[in-house]
């Protein structure tokens, strides 16, 4: 991990705990960016029930939550619907924006690139990679691949799912290629993809998941322009993440956590480790920086 003066690095052998380093709060924290997968749900999956009382206080704060991840808007909307009033949801990995119903930002990706996108991971399902491409859309999410292993897989990060018979051909506006390799996405989709690098993002965001998406979208440029927007500096940004797809969202943030158990490149990255995400990580770093009245068990 990368240290500071002023933010010393905590190994991961503590990471179990809420690092001793840290002030015992409060700390002037305005902005709470937080990833999903592996970073805020538990270890089913699910937003943990101690989350909603932490939301509530927040709000009475002011501080601003904002899950920031690589599914779809919709899903997330869902997710969060007993909370979703004024918060706002970073979606596909940070290329669509939306705060109470309005678009925020965009970042829409030229539908000839998707095609060709789409192209390569045709030819390498032809080849014989265990693949399939999710073309998302403001709308919704489109895929051509109908078994239910592969559907089952896409319905868990995009609420709106069409299946199509081509989905270079959809009336949308395109914001992100999503591929899911049944395999280890960064060893075999990521590098058929690497022509793409030079103009665009090739993200490995789970070990499944490969996002390509315009070289200016990212989680972190979401989070800067969110910063500027609403007058929060570095200073009072708190953040989290466990995965590739979280690094540059980690720079905007000078409380900066990965979890344990992250990417090394993200625990290289960031200036804190976290407790596990089954360990209620983010819940517990929320209480004890801001001196909520207790943190919320492990489990």
């Amino acid at each position: 991990m990368s240290s500071s003066p002023t933010t010393p690095s905590v190994s991961s052998s503590t990471a179990s705990e809420v690092p001793s380093v840290l002030p015992a709060g409060p700390v002037d924290v305005r902005l709470i960016v937080t990833d999903m997968d592996g970073t805020l749900l538990d270890g089913d999956g699910r937003i943990p029930d101690g989350l909603w009382p932490v939301l509530d206080e927040l709000r009475r704060r002011g501080v601003l939550f904002s899950p920031a991840s690589g599914r779809q808007y919709a899903t997330l909307e869902r997710q969060f619907a007993r909370a979703r009033d004024g918060m706002v949801f970073i979606a596909e990995n940070g290329t669509y924006v939306v705060r109470d119903g309005a678009e925020l930002s965009a970042d829409p990706l030229d539908p000839a690139v998707a095609a060709r996108i789409v192209a390569t991971a045709r030819g390498l399902a032809a080849g014989g990679t265990d693949l399939g491409a999710v073309v998302c859309g403001k709308r919704s999410a489109y895929v051509e691949r109908t078994d239910e292993a592969f559907l089952a897989e896409a319905r868990k990060y995009y609420a709106r799912l069409e299946t199509v018979p081509d989905v270079t051909a959809v009336d949308d506006e395109i914001i992100k290629v999503a591929l899911f390799d049944f395999g280890p996405a960064e060893l075999t989709t990521a590098p058929a993809l690497e022509s793409f690098t030079e103009t665009h993002q090739v993200v490995v965001s789970g070990q499944h998941w490969v996002d390509v998406m315009n070289r200016t979208a990212d989680k972190g440029a979401a989070v800067r322009r969110l910063q500027r927007d609403l007058g929060i500096t570095p200073a009072q940004t708190l953040v989290f993440g466990d995965y590739l797809n979280d690094l540059e969202m980690l720079d905007t943030a000078d409380w900066s956590f990965a979890m344990a158990g992250a990417h090394p490149a993200v625990l290289d990255r960031a200036r804190y480790v976290a407790p596990a995400h089954t360990e209620n990580g983010v819940l517990r770093v929320i209480a004890r920086l801001l001196d909520l009245p207790a943190e919320p068990a492990a489990g």
